[in-house]
């Protein structure tokens, strides 16, 4: 029975590791609603206050294959406590300076165990209950990572349209201290028993599924925010909506997201190589749906919704695919994630605002749905793979 608990942890601890991914991730994507605050706050252009974003993005995209390989080997509760302990100082030391260098230093700095600590509770999450029940306890680590994506760019814009800048930071303070204390008192200790070599989680970059997977989830997560970082826009411009309804619309693809999380959790499991090549399928035709009859309100709301549902199937898709790709090596394979998430996001951005500059914000679904072609190259690719090694696999066993 001793055995039995180390090995599987009590199922509470994946809620604690859901709330702590959600303040990390509120943390980093809760400011994008406050860029135009933060730039009068600390008096400087609003470009340079979308910093507060961008390079904490890029420390994430950059740091996320290699902090959670290093940190492989160190007892994970240790792990938790000291990022959620530098978020905490973090936040802190933001509601008190009034220098903008200062706290761009103090968002870069905790960037850097942003990935060691999502990739470790996605990794820790999987390993708390039975192996048929991973995804599902990985799902609902996404809800934490959906909620602080989706959820924490309205909260922390209505705080800072009603408070001030310094209650936002907080904000983001309290639930990091708060994640910390439950981590300190009610987290056990959970050293790593089974060390692996940094040569063979490296190794696992010579495997052709790896490479799939990751540009799979990259173009997949890529078309997702490309369009979701001008969503907005598009409702504006093309839908015809009025500001204050795309806000509640945005609130209800976040909520749609953390229901598509809870769907994931319960659907996948079942149906994992089928739900990886019908997710991008469906959500090319719901796009493509989306670009033909964006201009009609009610249809234009109900494909957001859709949308919003299908984002909660992207992230469960994607980590599915590459930790099962590299499962000698789940640390590193989540950070391998985490960078195709980043990767893909800012690639997606980018392609999309492009097709707008060219062509008007309606075309920037055009960007999405390129990307969505070219990852279904990369699903097929991964699938034939895989036949190919269960194919042989039986041969040898036979």
């Amino acid at each position: 029975m001793e055995r039995q608990d180390k090995r599987h942890p009590r199922k509470w601890l994946v809620w604690i590791l859901t709330f702590g991914v959600f303040g990390i991730i509120n943390t980093e994507m809760g400011v994008v609603g406050i860029i135009p605050q933060i730039a009068e706050t600390f008096g400087v252009t609003v470009p340079q206050a979308g910093w507060t974003v961008s390079v904490f993005a890029l420390v994430v995209a950059i740091s996320a294959p290699i902090m959670p390989l290093l940190f492989s080997g160190i007892n994970r509760r240790i792990v938790m406590l000291l990022a959620l302990g530098l978020f905490t100082a973090s936040n802190l030391v933001s509601i008190f300076t009034e220098s903008f260098a200062v706290l761009l230093f103090v968002r870069v700095l905790p960037a850097f165990l942003h990935p060691v600590y999502v990739s470790m509770a996605f990794t820790v999450a999987a390993q708390s209950v039975r192996k048929e029940d991973a995804s599902t306890a990985v799902s609902k680590v996404f809800v934490g990572v959906s909620a602080g994506m989706v959820l924490g760019v309205p909260i922390t814009s209505f705080i800072v349209t009603h408070t001030s800048f310094d209650v936002a930071m907080s904000f983001f303070t309290a639930i990091n201290a708060l994640v910390l204390l439950c981590t300190l008192f009610c987290v056990p200790s959970m050293p790593v028993h089974e060390r692996i070599s940094y040569g063979a989680q490296l190794y696992v970059l010579q495997k052709p599924n790896v490479w799939f997977s990751v540009l799979s989830f990259t173009l997949i997560n890529g078309a997702m925010f490309g369009f979701f970082s001008f969503m907005s826009n598009y409702l504006n411009r093309v839908t015809g909506l009025s500001f204050d309804t795309v806000s509640v619309l945005l609130l209800l693809y976040g909520i749609a997201n953390i229901i598509g999380n809870v769907l994931a959790g319960k659907m996948f499991p079942q149906h994992k190589q089928r739900y990886m090549v019908i997710t991008p399928i469906v959500m090319f035709t719901g796009y493509l749906l989306l670009f033909l009859f964006g201009e009609h309100n009610i249809i234009a709301s109900v494909l957001i919704l859709l949308a919003g549902l299908l984002a909660g199937f992207v992230n469960i898709v994607g980590q599915y695919m590459i930790s099962s790709s590299a499962a000698e090596a789940p640390d590193f394979a989540n950070g391998l994630f985490l960078t195709a998430a980043n990767f893909g996001t800012m690639t997606g951005t980018a392609l999309c605002g492009a097709f707008i500059t060219v062509a008007g914000t309606r075309y920037s679904l055009m960007g999405t749905l390129l990307f969505l072609v070219l990852s279904l190259l990369f699903v097929w690719l991964r699938y034939r793979t895989t036949h190919k090694l269960n194919q042989k696999l039986k041969i040898v066993k036979l």
